[in-house]
């Protein structure tokens, strides 16, 4: 009869001191403010704390701007102004909870800067995402840690974008689909991830997309960057 190794208290004091070090990032989905859905911010918290995690990572679109989009906008809807200043209300809480924070740009957040820009604004005319919004987050285009990147994803599917640069990738944009697909080599495995959204399907804001699929309602973790993990909220 074969006996296990026995565990020194010591080897399971270097394992949990390994555990504590290890990123484990919770992955917030597009947020669409003032436009989520409503215990979606329950949810996160409730992952963060399920999976011990210690960083985040707002994947992107956390301000929807319906009202400012170049898109036709829903004339019975929010004034541009009200809009924002209940964006940002809702903003807080996040912003409370998970005071540092990363924060990838998504399309929707850059709206006001592309209208901007295509009015031949300067941009030193234009305030920080933080100023407007009243946070402290790092506000970047792309993330990196453990050799996983993190990026909105207006460019196609985080499959496409893991296998074009080779890379594990974690993404939003695509408010319908969440996943984790590995993709094995003679040599590597990297792996995609879509984390789903946080947008209201039944909002104006979201009207666009009622005649077709539901969002996926969730977010994710990622564990050291060896392991993603898809979160889907209980509807």
């Amino acid at each position: 009869m074969q006996h296990r190794p026995r565990v020194t208290p010591q080897q399971l004091k270097a394992l949990e001191s390994l555990r504590r070090k290890e990123r484990r990032i919770l992955v917030i989905g597009d947020l669409h403010c003032p436009f989520e859905k409503e215990g979606y911010f329950e949810f996160c918290l409730e992952t963060y704390d399920r999976f011990n995690c210690n960083q985040v990572v707002f994947i992107g679109d956390l301000v929807d701007s319906h009202a400012t989009s170049r898109h036709e906008t829903d004339p019975d809807g929010m004034s541009a102004k009200t809009e924002l200043e209940r964006a940002i209300e809702d903003l807080q809480k996040w912003s409370e909870a998970f005071p540092v924070s990363t924060v990838i740009i998504g399309n929707h957040d850059r709206v006001v800067m592309r209208r901007a820009f295509s009015s031949s604004i300067p941009s030193m005319w234009i305030k920080s995402f933080n100023e407007v919004l009243g946070t402290s987050w790092d506000w970047t285009e792309r993330a990196e840690f453990d050799g996983v990147q993190y990026v909105h994803g207006e460019g196609g599917t985080a499959r496409t974008k893991a296998k074009n640069d080779m890379q594990s990738t974690v993404q939003g944009h695509i408010h319908t689909q969440a996943y984790v697909e590995h993709f094995c080599g003679n040599r590597n495995r990297i792996w995609a991830m879509q984390v789903g959204c946080g947008l209201d399907r039944d909002t104006y804001a979201a009207a666009y997309a009622k005649h077709y699929k539901k969002q996926a309602i969730g977010c994710g973790v990622v564990i050291g960057g060896h392991t993603a993990i898809n979160c889907l909220m209980p509807l």
